[in-house]
């Protein structure tokens, strides 16, 4: 092989020339080939017009089918159902630290109309201690 011609270089300007050459020429279409196409538009054109339009049948989507494609589909639905049950399953039985928090801010002795006077967030030094 001739070590000229490997050269990247030259190849890079080789190549360049040979897309300059590329873009200089335009193809030419044979003119049969191009009259073939033309009537070939003109026949789908045609039969496009008189063919008669295809009917399609008018589907009724559920309340139900409305509602979980508004939420986003059934992996929406499996997340709130999975957020559901995760809220039911906390609720009926809290973490010790849900309960012992709630017991040092005095929750339990705490009446309806002055819950409002307890303080909420010491809650989160004691959770910040623990690291």
């Amino acid at each position: 092989m001739d070590p000229e011609r490997m050269d990247p270089e030259r190849m890079d300007h080789d190549l360049d020339q040979l897309f300059a050459t590329a873009r200089d020429t335009a193809p030419e279409l044979p003119d049969s080939l191009a009259a073939r196409m033309v009537e070939d538009a003109l026949a789908v054109q045609a039969e496009a017009l008189t063919s008669p339009a295809v009917e399609r049948p008018v589907l009724r989507i559920g309340i139900f089918r409305q509602f979980l494609a508004l939420l986003g589909g059934w992996p929406a639905m499996a997340g709130l159902a999975t957020a559901t049950v995760a809220g039911i399953w906390i609720g009926m039985s809290p973490p010790t630290i849900l309960t012992e928090g709630a017991s040092a801010l005095g929750w339990q002795s705490v009446s309806g109309e002055d819950a409002y006077l307890v303080d909420t967030m010491s809650i989160f030094d004691t959770l910040a201690g623990e690291g």
